[in-house]
C-alpha cells in the first residue's frame, strides 16, 4: 500500500502542478529535491511572483525510521519504526478576490520490532480560505468535495465537512480560518471500509483538487481590486499563519519529526500584516467574510 500510494500523489504533484502553471501562465514551479537525515525525502516545488499565484507550494514527501519520543507519547506506543508519505500544498494568489486553498493526502505505517504493519491508516483533505466571499464560489468548492465522496459513502461528506469545519477552527481568535471542505485522518480498516477502499476515496478526493479550484481562479484572478482589498488580504492572512503556527498538526508533525524546514513553512505568504485591534468596517463585504468564518455555514 505504502509503494501504491506513494506512486500515486509524484503522479499527482506532476498532474497540479502542470494544473496551476496552466492558471497562472507565466511562473512555473521550481523543483528541489531533499533528504532527511534518520530516513526518507521528498520533493519540493514552489512556484512564486507569477501572474496569478504570488507564492505557493506543491510537496510530497516519505519519511521513515524511528518514531520520535514525542510522537510515540501522542500515539501512546513505546518504541517503534514509522513510515509516512503525502503531498502537502498551499497557493496563495496575487489578487485578494482569489481565495487561497490548502489540501493534503497522506499514508502512515507504525511497525512491531519484527517489522510486522501493526498500525496503517490514511487522512487528508481540501478547505478554501477566501478573503471575499462568493458564496457561488463556496458551493462550487463544497459541491465538489461532496461528489467525489457520494461516490463512496453518502454520510462521508457531511461526517468530514463537519470535521473540517471542527479542525481549521482559530480557537483563539474564536473564528474558522476560512469556509472549509473536508477533513479525515485516521482512516482505518473497518467492517465497512477495507485499506484498498479507503485507498480509492482519498485518491477520489485527491483527483478532484483541480476541478474544485482551478475554475474558481479563473472567474477571480482578473477581477480589479484596490490597496484596500490588498490590505484587508493581508490582514487576513496573518489569521492564516497563526492558524498553522498554534494549531496545525501536520507542522506539528513536521517539526517533531525533523522535517525540513523550508518545506514545513513553505505554507506561510510572503506578504502579511498584523494590524492592531483592526475590525471590518459594519456592512462592508469585508464584515460579510467575518459574519460566514464566526457563523459556519451549509453550502449544499
Amino acid at each position: 500500500m505504502k509503494d501504491k500510494f506513494y506512486a500515486y500523489i509524484q503522479k499527482l504533484q506532476d498532474q497540479i502542478c502542470a494544473g496551476l502553471e496552466a492558471v497562472d501562465g507565466t511562473a512555473k514551479f521550481r523543483e528541489d529535491l531533499w533528504k532527511r537525515p534518520e530516513g526518507g525525502g521528498g520533493r519540493t516545488r514552489v512556484i512564486e511572483n507569477g501572474a496569478v499565484f504570488e507564492k505557493g507550494g506543491v510537496n510530497i514527501s516519505a519519511v521513515h525510521g524511528k518514531l520520535p519520543e514525542t510522537m510515540q507519547k501522542m500515539f501512546g506506543v513505546g518504541e517503534a519504526d514509522f513510515f509516512a508519505c503525502g503531498l502537502s500544498l498551499v497557493i496563495h494568489p496575487q489578487n485578494p478576490m482569489t481565495p487561497t486553498v490548502h489540501a493534503n493526502w497522506r499514508y502512515f505505517e507504525m511497525y512491531d520490532e519484527s517489522g510486522n504493519v501493526i498500525e496503517q491508516w490514511f487522512g487528508g483533505g481540501q478547505d478554501l480560505t477566501p478573503y471575499y466571499l462568493f458564496e457561488e464560489d463556496a458551493k462550487h468548492f463544497h459541491q465538489t468535495c461532496k461528489t467525489a465522496c457520494d461516490k463512496h459513502n453518502p454520510e462521508f461528506y457531511p461526517k468530514y465537512k463537519k470535521q473540517c469545519d471542527s479542525y481549521f477552527w482559530n480557537a483563539h481568535r474564536n473564528e474558522a480560518r476560512g469556509i472549509g471542505g473536508l477533513f479525515f485522518d485516521y482512516c482505518k480498516a473497518n467492517e465497512q471500509m477495507s485499506m484498498e477502499n479507503w485507498y480509492n476515496f482519498v485518491t477520489e478526493v485527491g483527483n478532484s483538487f483541480l476541478e474544485a479550484y482551478v475554475p474558481i481562479v479563473e472567474r477571480r484572478k482578473n477581477l480589479e481590486y484596490t490597496p484596500e482589498n490588498k490590505t484587508w488580504q493581508e490582514i487576513r492572512r496573518g489569521r492564516y499563519v497563526e492558524f498553522n503556527l498554534v494549531h496545525d498538526k501536520g507542522t506539528l508533525f513536521g517539526l517533531k519529526t525533523n522535517g525540513r524546514i523550508e518545506s514545513i513553512l513553505m505554507s506561510l505568504p510572503p506578504h502579511v500584516q498584523w494590524v492592531y485591534d483592526h475590525h471590518a468596517e459594519a456592512g462592508s463585504e469585508e464584515e460579510k467574510l467575518v459574519n460566514v468564518l464566526e457563523n459556519q455555514r451549509e453550502w449544499i
